[in-house]
């Protein structure tokens, strides 16, 4: 049974984060890897991924864990190359359930929506040599429509800030995540996807100076990823950020491996959050 501390308290009719589920694909597997060692600049494995976990289920199998749980609003991300059957097979199994990304531009991105994607997410097209591209991103919005689109603007931090980062988090871009760069990014999309690189698939807690900033920044639904390691870190994102950003647990979870977070509590105090949020 979940603690009382990890279920929202009724006496509040704000919204109140959720939940959002991955499938991660490296090499047409799932697996929970840790971000800063994913290098997407070059050729060959001979320099792989530090791996956390390596699924013997294939992608159909966390899909339909989704589908039966009524998850939505969950991503499926290909991380470099040899994942295109993976994530149809994926997105077979629950049309129009999940969004998807990795290697999204103009040309396949309405491909991936009629293969039964919810919605598209972009990130490396944005930035051609590392510089930020408002017209490749309205062009985008122009043909898959606003409501399509997703936005990840994934991201490593530094002095002065975060930085957007790209390349599987390897190489950094022009803009830096304020609260101007989003409003320019939310004209175009519908959703955002943050992940916090520096912290992705260490479960070591999650960058609770970034949720409590993306709360008051962001106006249109978000997603966090990165360090998530207990199951209060739902509670946690929700009253950082008032309701405003949902949380997605990789590398801590049972289902991935993980031994911080029981997927099936999860599930239930996410069922209460949705309630709650009515």
């Amino acid at each position: 049974m979940a603690s009382s501390s990890s279920v929202p308290s009724q006496g509040n009719k704000r919204r109140h984060s959720q939940f959002r589920p991955c499938i991660d694909l490296h090499q047409g597997v799932v697996k929970q890897i840790v971000g800063g060692t994913l290098d997407l600049t070059s050729e060959g494995e001979d320099n792989g991924p530090k791996e956390n976990f390596v699924a013997t289920h294939p992608p159909s199998y966390f899909a339909n864990l989704y589908k039966t749980n009524n998850l939505t609003g969950g991503h499926i991300i290909k991380l470099g190359p040899n994942n295109d059957s993976a994530a149809k097979e994926a997105l077979g199994s629950w049309e129009k359930g999940m969004q998807v990304g990795g290697g999204i531009n103009e040309e396949n991105a309405r491909e991936w929506l009629d293969l039964g994607a919810e919605k598209i997410i972009v990130t490396s097209y944005l930035f051609p040599s590392g510089k930020f591209d408002e017209g490749r991103l309205k062009s985008l919005a122009e043909k898959v429509g606003k409501e399509k689109l997703v936005v990840d603007i994934s991201c490593r931090k530094r002095e002065n800030g975060w930085i957007v980062a790209m390349n599987g988090w390897k190489t950094l871009t022009d803009m830096y995540v304020t609260q101007e760069s989003i409003r320019l990014i939310e004209q175009y999309c519908s959703e955002l996807l943050i992940h916090a690189a520096d912290v992705e698939g260490l479960c070591q807690g999650i960058d609770e100076e970034l949720v409590t900033k993306l709360g008051e920044w962001v106006s249109i639904p978000t997603t966090y990823a990165g360090g998530a390691k207990d199951i209060s870190d739902l509670q946690l994102v929700d009253t950082l950020s008032k309701g405003k950003v949902d949380l997605t647990f990789g590398s801590s979870l049972d289902i991935f491996g993980g031994t911080g977070v029981k997927f099936d509590e999860l599930v239930e105090i996410d069922k209460k959050a949705k309630e709650l949020s009515q």
